[in-house]
């Protein structure tokens, strides 16, 4: 057990014919009470405060557990967010892709009913060519016809004419 200032203060020395001096002993030992009570007393403040350093130094690790912790939740969470938007990109890009063979897919419908048009408009109009052809032919035909000699050599007397309008006039 330590010594404390009032074992030392208390501490009674026998005594001898030539003994120390009583006064210089006792002087020497309320010095060293004095020492030693300082020493007790930085003693506590330095376990007081190591106390306290102890405690901040807890709390400083359970934060630094905590932000450990955080650190990983957040790694963690931001690998999930990459793999879902990885995720979410390969489905855009499927969709995209799909809706790219779609479009693809009806363009080329599109371009093969429009290509089938433009036979049967083709075939139309040598139907139509042949036979406006044909018409003019015919047309051409009945001008060249000497018909149209005979009409033109053909005479009409204008008195006889003029008899018959009046007839029908008159029977009116």
């Amino acid at each position: 057990m330590p010594l404390t200032p009032l074992d030392i203060h208390n501490k009674e020395f026998s005594k001898s014919f030539r003994g120390y001096d009583e006064d210089e002993v006792n002087e020497f030992l309320d010095q060293v009470i004095k020492d030693y009570e300082m020493v007790i007393r930085e003693k506590r403040n330095l376990e007081d405060r190591l106390k306290d350093l102890q405690e901040r130094l807890g709390h400083f690790n359970n934060i630094e557990d905590t932000l450990n912790k955080s650190i990983v939740v957040a790694q963690e969470a931001a690998e999930e967010v990459k793999r879902n938007a990885q995720k979410e990109a390969k489905l855009i890009i499927r969709e995209a892709e799909k809706n790219a063979d779609r479009i693809v897919n009806e363009a080329l419908s599109k371009a093969r009913r429009i290509a089938i048009e433009i036979e049967d408009l083709k075939k139309q109009s040598k139907v139509f060519r042949n036979r406006f052809k044909m018409l003019i032919e015919a047309q051409l035909e009945m001008i060249n016809s000497d018909d149209w000699n005979e009409l033109l050599e053909y005479e009409v007397d204008s008195t006889e004419l003029k008899s018959s309008e009046d007839d029908r006039i008159l029977n009116k």
